[in-house]
């Protein structure tokens, strides 16, 4: 099978080792890939956003498959653009993109579909006013999000009423671009978060092994949002009798919302949810799967990727084997300093090639002569596979420390929370 993977994050590198590993695959193409995806195939030059490329390639190379990586392109149609085309999509129509692309659209789908959520309500710039009453109506903290796609970041959660006004007016007035032009406003739910996943064909699923994402810069989950610091897999908290109620009352629920409304989908579903006190909770839907939670996932999923994407593709999911490997992986994300506003881009990295028991994904990475160079704030993620949470903490971090460039910062907590589970 040929394939055309789209992205160029460490997201994408992960699935491009999965993806290199199946013995399906004849040829892996990856637009636009990075350095570490180069490895597992063959980067080309693509504008992810310029559909009409990527059909031209498509069809120049007889591509089987493409698998889109980013929300971007789902976002925007990439699904309904290659419906008529001989060519099989992994991920979700228009349609069903909203579900991350909206926010308002997601928390409706809730709502109409009974899945627990919290509660909340939508403004535009025209609603300011009643937005500041329904800020009135909540307790701190206070929760904001932009309605549309803002690269992780468009979530903020401030203690003061006089703060959250200010933020929701600067928000309704540009901060996050076209994407807050409406904001979320939600009640603050009390509780620690997990991401799961599940691959699905539109009818039946399977559920991937979840993952605990580290979104602060700073230690002790302190300081601005970041796209992520790191993950952890499995998570010690959800366990059988927490994930039987994920399955129940949200999986189950969203896979049955999806088919009454006709929405077709076919591919990745991360719920990102709160665990209150045993009781699960929505916050957010993402129609791809996480990053840097795809580093730390993808190396526990015994199966081979191809073989699930075609199941997805022809409708026989429920048909394929799906097996989780136990031991547990640990990713830590180094960032450039500065890192998640401004920073500075073009500095040498040095010390990825000794590290030999780990595997190191790239993200933001670039080639400039024969030097591999900083190129994005998220550099790269470090992920470390091993039978229990302390060794791979030990294994991970020993790794991180052999890599270095200027500025570079990482968090030195990810996993340790854990650790009293």
């Amino acid at each position: 099978m040929k394939v055309l993977l789209l992205g160029s994050g460490g997201r994408e590198h992960a699935l491009a080792v999965k993806i290199a590993q199946s013995q399906y695959l004849t040829k892996l193409f990856i637009a636009p890939g990075n350095p570490g995806t180069a490895e597992c195939g063959q980067n080309v030059s693509l504008d992810i956003s310029d559909f009409e490329a990527i059909n031209n390639f498509v069809e120049e190379n007889d591509i089987e498959m493409l698998v889109v990586g980013p929300e971007d392109p789902l976002v925007k149609g990439v699904v309904d653009y290659f419906a008529d085309k001989p060519v099989s999509v992994i991920g979700p129509s228009k349609k069903g993109a909203a579900l991350e692309g909206s926010k308002d659209f997601a928390k409706d789908f809730m709502v109409r579909h009974g899945i627990p959520t919290a509660r909340y309500r939508s403004f535009d710039k025209s609603r300011l006013s009643q937005g500041y009453d329904f800020l009135d109506t909540l307790t701190a903290p206070f929760v904001l999000k932009a309605d549309g796609l803002a690269a992780g970041k468009g979530v903020i959660i401030v203690d003061d009423l006089s703060e959250a006004k200010t933020t929701l007016n600067e928000m309704l007035n540009g901060k996050f671009g076209v994407a807050s032009d409406k904001v979320v406003i939600e009640e603050f739910l009390q509780g620690i978060e997990v991401s799961v996943f599940v691959l699905t064909d539109g009818k039946s699923y399977k559920i991937l092994p979840e993952a605990k994402d580290y979104k602060r810069i700073g230690e002790d989950d302190r300081g601005l949002n970041t796209g992520g610091m790191g993950a952890v897999s499995p998570v010690p908290f959800a366990d059988k009798i927490f994930m039987d109620r994920v399955e129940k009352k949200i999986i189950e629920p969203t896979i049955k919302g999806l088919q009454k409304d006709e929405i077709d989908y076919k591919g990745f579903i991360f719920f990102g949810l709160m665990n209150c006190n045993g009781e699960p909770y929505v916050i957010e839907y993402n129609v791809r799967m996480g990053d840097p939670e795809t580093e730390a996932v993808l190396p526990r999923l015994d199966a081979d990727i191809l073989d699930l994407f075609d199941g997805v593709a022809n409708g026989a999911l429920d048909a394929k084997q799906c097996a989780i490997n136990p031991a547990t992986a640990v990713t830590v994300v180094v960032v450039s300093g500065g890192y998640p506003e401004e920073y500075t881009k073009g500095f040498e990295i040095k010390g990825i090639s000794s590290i030999k028991e780990n595997k190191v994904y790239h993200a933001g990475t670039s080639v400039t002569g024969n030097k591999l160079v900083t190129s994005g704030g998220r550099v790269f993620a470090v992920t470390a596979l091993s039978g229990s949470l302390t060794s791979a903490l030990d294994s991970v971090y020993d790794s991180v420390s052999k890599i270095s460039f200027d500025g570079s910062y990482y968090r030195k907590d990810i996993g340790k929370d854990l650790l009293k589970y």
